[in-house]
């Protein structure tokens, strides 16, 4: 088992530090870690720290000794995940499996079918918990690189993502689609690849060929429809398997 990760402005360089509020609570109080057991601080930027525990004090403060730190580079190619906006507490389902899996980044977007629709203090609200999502998720999977949760993004604003990925795809539930499968589809080994996921009542012809115009094409995952809570997280499985991210 991997040393569990928490959470730091900025990781320390090497000797003593001190690990308090709620990353210290959830250290001390949720973990019990005590004296001579391992963990890793991270920035959540690809920079990490492996430490030692030296002592536990009430219920919120870990007194640690930093024995080394790295520096993760960024990994290639970059994947994007564009996600429309599911129903419920699905979209939080969503970036929590993406980020599991592997996401560089995740983008909501205000698809013209959502039904949910991000509005006010309420997107405000519900943004805050996709990125808090993305935060725990990222710890949970023992990342030291966490995932980017972007503003909303309006159609037009997806597109112009899209113009500029070396590979973009829109995920389309038609089978018999000329692009044919993103299984088969020529990913690039460096750069950005950018994963588009509809909304459950799908893409719009408009959208579709808004996307298409910035030089997304629609793929096929497979025989199957998946939820749109589900697709990124297939998606996402897929292009990190076949350009050696998994490897």
């Amino acid at each position: 088992m991997t040393a569990p990760v928490f959470l730091v402005d900025t990781v320390p360089a090497a000797g003593g530090f001190l690990l308090d509020g709620p990353e210290g609570r959830h250290a001390v109080s949720v973990k019990r870690l005590r004296a001579g057991e391992e963990l890793v601080l991270t920035d959540g930027q690809g920079r990490w720290a492996e430490c030692v525990v030296a002592a536990a004090e009430g219920k919120d403060q870990l007194t640690v000794e930093v024995t080394a730190v790295h520096e993760d580079p960024a990994p290639e190619p970059r994947v994007t995940v564009v996600q429309a906006l599911p129903k419920g507490d699905r979209g939080e389902l969503a970036v929590e499996t993406m980020t599991e899996t592997g996401v560089d980044a995740i983008v909501p977007w205000a698809a013209s079918r959502c039904i949910t629709q991000w509005k006010g203090e309420r997107g405000l609200k519900a943004l805050g918990k996709w990125r808090a999502t993305a935060r725990e998720a990222g710890k949970q999977s023992r990342r030291t690189r966490f995932p980017e949760v972007t503003d909303l993004m309006t159609g037009k604003q997806v597109a112009a993502l899209l113009a500029d990925a070396d590979f973009a795809a829109v995920l389309h539930e038609d089978r018999d689609h000329p692009s044919g499968a993103l299984a088969t589809a020529e990913l690039p080994a460096k750069g950005s690849v950018v994963l588009v996921v509809g909304p459950e009542g799908g893409v719009s012809p408009e959208e579709l060929a808004l996307f298409e115009e910035a030089g997304a094409k629609p793929y096929r995952l497979g025989p199957s429809v998946l939820r749109t809570s589900t697709a990124g997280t297939a998606a996402t499985a897929l292009v990190l398997g076949r350009t050696g991210r998994w490897s």
